[in-house]
């Protein structure tokens, strides 16, 4: 790393950490704070420093809450008896915007992918039957990235649900093979989710 002041070096080794941000845009973004006004930097410390006690996770779906709530399980106007499993928090977001689903969502927390140590144990599938008979859920959705991890993990919680006696589905492949949810228009994932198929 260049001879940059010690301080700069270390904002540069943090910001390294984030996607997809090489050395060379990790310098231009700590170059470009330099310039911020104190104030702003004041203030986006105060949120980086509050982000893990303001934000948590629900206890039962495992979505983000705003203010202590979870605005899917607190909600009488969603499905109760759907039940979308997705990866991560952020893609509920995503199903969200195409005004396709009116379920509630499971977080599983990852995917299956033995190189990075996540087996099964990690998907915590005891709350999830937990939550599947206290809430009398007919259908789980599996909405995972069309991945190898995606699909290894979609196969892995189907034998396992399958033996619960519940239908289970998947979103349809309009979605591109090896993509993420992330990266799909609202469009695409909207098609995906009312034409998903038994799995």
């Amino acid at each position: 790393m260049h001879k940059y002041p010690s301080e700069l070096n270390t904002l540069i080794a943090y910001l390294k950490k984030l996607p997809g941000v090489g050395s060379k845009t990790a310098e231009r973004f700590a170059f470009h704070l330099l310039e911020w006004p104190e104030t702003e930097l004041k203030e986006i410390s105060y949120h980086l420093n509050t982000l893990k006690e303001k934000i948590k996770h629900c206890p039962e779906c495992r979505c983000l809450m705003d203010g202590g709530i979870c605005q899917f399980c607190s909600s009488s106007q969603r499905n109760r008896s759907q039940l979308c499993m997705i990866s991560s928090a952020k893609d509920a977001f995503a199903l969200e915007e195409t005004g396709a689903f009116r379920g509630l969502y499971h977080v599983i927390g990852g995917l299956l992918s033995p190189i990075d140590g996540k087996t099964p144990e990690h998907l915590n599938l005891e709350k999830l039957k937990k939550r599947v008979d206290e809430l009398g859920i007919k259908e789980i959705i599996i909405a995972l990235d069309s991945t190898l991890e995606g699909d290894t993990t979609a196969l892995f919680l189907k034998e396992q649900v399958q033996t619960w006696g519940l239908n289970v589905s998947r979103l349809a492949f309009g979605l591109p093979l090896g993509s993420s949810l992330d990266f799909v228009d609202g469009g695409t994932l909207a098609r995906a989710l009312t034409a998903r198929q038994l799995f």
